[in-house]
């Protein structure tokens, strides 16, 4: 359960670039979902960072280390799943959860931009998630669209599908908004129909 001195943090920032930053988890196996918008905090208290959620990842906290088999006990006894963790408390130590969010937008001083902020979020500052009445403001806007499209390397078209069904769920026009969403969708990919088929498919209610 979240410490409620933490105040709804989740994270913090372990790396940061421009276009994507890492954050690390305070409770391991505790990243908000593939697809999740969340907000990081920056040296200026007007400016809030938005970034989507697509990798996340589980491993050891040394740098270059594995994770060991731990289901089987000295004595024999072979251990599933969550009788692993009861049975190591250390592994909260020796493991580290992380997820990698792409910036999307940023809010200046109140006042929401779909662009790339003009300094990406601080190393070891806050990641909060966003909850339903930020999500779905953050949808009123949809130039992060074309951002998603066009980010290399990640599985963008998975990553927006995933992203705009978790904003129509927390919006109360979801049904219309997915429709809105298509359109928009029509406008940016005129010109490769079987990627905007495949999207408008996977966007389906």
């Amino acid at each position: 359960m979240q410490s409620e001195a933490q105040n709804g943090r989740i994270g913090e920032v372990i790396e940061s670039s421009t276009i994507h930053f890492v954050a690390a988890t305070y409770e391991l196996l505790a990243s908000p979902p593939f697809g999740s918008l969340v907000r990081a905090t920056t040296t200026d208290q007007g400016l809030h960072v938005y970034g989507l959620i697509y990798d996340i990842h589980t491993g050891s906290r040394e740098p270059g280390g594995r994770a060991i088999v731990r289901g089987r006990t000295y004595t024999g006894r072979y251990l599933y799943d969550d009788e692993i963790y009861r049975a190591h408390p250390d592994l909260s130590v020796v493991l580290q959860t992380e997820f990698t969010a792409l910036i999307v937008g940023y809010t200046l001083h109140g006042r929401l931009i779909q662009r790339l902020p003009p300094q990406p979020p601080p190393v070891h500052y806050s990641v909060y998630p966003c909850p339903n009445e930020e999500l779905a403001a953050f949808g009123d806007h949809l130039d992060f669209l074309r951002t998603v499209l066009l980010a290399p390397g990640l599985p963008a078209d998975e990553l927006l599908t995933a992203a705009v069904r978790t904003i129509a769920l927390a919006r109360r026009d979801g049904p219309t908004y997915l429709v809105r969403v298509g359109r928009e969708l029509a406008r940016l990919l005129k010109d490769d129909y079987d990627r905007l088929t495949a999207l408008l498919h996977r966007l389906r209610p």
